[in-house]
């Protein structure tokens, strides 16, 4: 059991179109998927092969407040930027290049050690990064830290006997999902024959029906 990739990350929007442009034309990335509701909108864009840029329009949705990277704040945010990998140093500044010939204001590039970065934001004033790594991590936890915290000396792995053991697991049986605001997606998309089920999903509906099948025969 472990996490593999960025599913999605959120963000809002008051104004697709301008999104859009940005993150697709400009920065190059796959509009994936999408729904639109009456006053909503929720569409994805797709980040290498398993990682997602979301962006939720609706009426009421703001601009987020300006505040560069890394700047500190005491307002209550969670988020600070989004960084994105590129393979090579050419790719890193031909993407300042093509930002700034777009008259988007590029900030470095900056070397942090492991990393060179460059600072943008995109329409929404959400503060991005694309960056190219310079070196590998041998040795993880790899810090460089004055007063290093206990905590890390345990390792870069999990750790176990911090939280409760599962006593109790949800039976196959059980794996269930009420809709959501998206639910019509998977419909749709294999109607107009612009997606298909994965053979899992598939698998777990058909052992449900015939689960209720001999519950109702029972």
């Amino acid at each position: 059991m472990k996490l593999t990739a960025v599913n999605h990350l959120a963000f809002i929007t008051n104004d697709l179109t301008k999104t859009i442009r940005f993150w697709r034309d400009l920065l190059g990335l796959e509009l994936h998927a999408g729904i639109g509701h009456e006053g909503y909108r929720h569409y994805f864009f797709r980040l290498g092969e398993a990682n997602q840029i979301a962006f939720f329009e609706y009426e009421e949705a703001a601009p987020m407040e300006y505040k560069f990277h890394g700047d500190r704040t005491t307002e209550p945010l969670g988020f600070d930027h989004l960084s994105m990998t590129v393979e090579t140093v050419d790719e890193l500044f031909a993407f300042k290049d093509r930002l700034e010939a777009a008259g988007v204001d590029v900030h470095g590039a900056v070397d942090h050690g492991i990393i060179w970065s460059i600072y943008f934001f995109d329409p929404n004033n959400i503060p991005l990064e694309i960056s190219w790594e310079t070196m590998e991590i041998e040795r993880p936890p790899a810090m460089d830290e004055v007063k290093p915290m206990a905590i890390v000396a345990e390792g870069a792995t999990p750790q176990p006997g911090h939280w409760p053991e599962v006593t109790k697991r949800t039976p196959r049986s059980k794996f269930t999902a009420h809709g959501g605001n998206a639910f019509t997606m998977r419909e749709t998309f294999i109607r107009e024959g612009i997606g298909k089920l994965k053979p899992e999903f598939v698998a777990l509906m058909e052992e449900q029906v015939s689960g209720k099948a001999s519950d109702a025969a029972e």
